[in-house]
């Protein structure tokens, strides 16, 4: 018999610099790369989300 999910449900705790080494010196120019790909990251999630929304209420 086939085991069907209805929800899931994925929590996720962001916290920054924990992957990252510490930075000696400015490293002005890797801070704002990464703040640049995070904001594109955040973009692409919302845009997902969105999309999941849009498909879901099409139901």
């Amino acid at each position: 018999m086939p085991i069907q999910i209805r929800e899931l449900v994925v929590k996720v705790t962001v916290s920054e610099g924990t992957n990252q080494p510490a930075q000696s010196g400015t490293g002005s120019g890797q801070a704002s790369s990464s703040s640049t790909a995070n904001s594109e990251l955040l973009q692409q999630c919302v845009e997902e989300v969105l999309e999941v929304l849009k498909r879901k209420k099409e139901r």
